[in-house]
This record gives structure tokens, sequence and C-alpha cells, in this order.
């Protein structure tokens, strides 16, 4: 009999001189940006999504994005003005605490701030958010879905029925109410009806351009 895969041992000092050589790369990749771009964004997202932040991404194809490893970013930006990379970019590197990124670009700074500013993306609320409003379907036939999703719906606790091959509601049914914390069949129905109750968006916390911080957070309060 071959050999399972589940009993295949990895080393542990492979695993370790790994994590070293891609902390290594981060850190490379991070100082590399600091000399190339002019000006450097600490950002953070609601409600995140990688797909929607792959799409922020792609618009912005000429600059750098980092998320994750904060620790390694700051080491990076310099933790101390003994040992940061540029003038005051310690100051920046302090600010990397919790869900952030950075965000290098040669973009105007006042361009960034309002394309950021406007941009947000309607998406599905996962089960355990919030419903931000109430939904009701009507009675009637559900004549966006094919009759093999009739059990499907049945089972997420919708009132269905086949009326003439038709999917067929047979009473009014709330899915949610506002304030309700979303179940998985409620977030999957929402899905499905296609009601969106959240927004991606990245929100720029503060920008480091020219040797100046500037707090971008208590400027919108």
């Amino acid at each position: 009999m071959p050999k399972s895969k589940r009993a295949k041992l990895i080393s542990l000092t492979r695993t370790k001189k790994k994590g070293v050589e891609r902390k290594k790369t981060l850190l490379d990749e991070v100082r590399d940006s600091v000399d190339n771009y002019a000006s450097i964004f600490v950002f953070s997202v609601e409600n995140m999504r990688n797909s929607k932040l792959k799409d922020v991404r792609t618009q912005w194809k000429d600059s750098r994005f980092f998320f994750g490893k904060n620790k390694v970013m700051a080491v990076a930006l310099g933790k101390t003005p003994e040992e940061e990379r540029k003038e005051n970019l310690h100051q920046l590197s302090e600010r990397l605490k919790g869900n952030v990124g950075l965000l290098f670009t040669n973009q105007d700074k006042h361009h960034v701030i309002d394309w950021f500013k406007k941009f947000k993306e309607p998406d599905y609320a996962r089960a355990g958010t919030a419903a931000s409003f109430d939904v009701i379907l009507d009675a009637g036939p559900l004549d966006d879905f094919p009759h093999s999703m009739e059990p499907q719906l049945r089972q997420l606790g919708l009132p269905v029925a086949l009326k003439k091959g038709v999917v067929t509601l047979t009473e009014d049914y709330r899915i949610c109410s506002e304030g309700d914390e979303l179940s998985p069949d409620q977030a999957k129905l929402l899905k499905l009806f296609g009601r969106p109750m959240i927004e991606f968006h990245v929100k720029l916390e503060s920008v480091w351009s020219g040797g100046t911080m500037t707090d971008l957070s208590a400027a919108d309060k």
C-alpha cells in the first residue's frame, strides 16, 4: 500500500527556515519601497474581504500594498529615531497595531486621500453580523430560481413549493429584522436574494510624506 500523505513528516527546521526567509523578503521589500515611493499610508479595512482588497490593488498597480506582519514592517521602517529608514518614519511604525497595512505610492497625497474617502463597495454580510435593515419577501413565484433550487431554499427555512415547475413562496417571509445577529442560514439567504448589508471600505489612518507625519483618522472626526 502507498504511504498515507497524512503520515508525511515535515522537518521543523525547514519550516523555521522558510519563516525566516519570508520575514527577510518582507523586510527587504518594505525597505526598497521606502526608497522608491514618496508617501506611505497606514490603512485599516472595514469588513475585510481578500477579493475586494485584491481589486483595490489592481486599481493601484503603480503602488505597493503590504498587509499583516506588523512587527516585521515596523522593523523595516525603523522603530526608533536611530533605526528609522528616513526622518520620522519611527512615528509611522508606532501606528502599526491591529488589523492594518501599509500603502506606498507616488500618487499625489490629496488625490489618494480623496479616492479612498469615496471608495466603498457593497458586500454580503457574514453570519454573526448585525442586520442593518429588515428584509421581507412577498409570497409568490421566485422566478430567478430554477426548480432545482427548491430543496435548498426549503432547507434554509423558506416556505416554498413547486407550482407548475416554478419555485413559489407560499407565504410572506421575513429573512431578518434590523439589529438581528445573522445566522448562517440568514446570511446565505441574503446573498441568494441579492441583499448586500455591509460596505467594504479602506480607511486611511495616517500618512508619512517628505518626513512629515499626518494623523488622518483625527482629521475625519
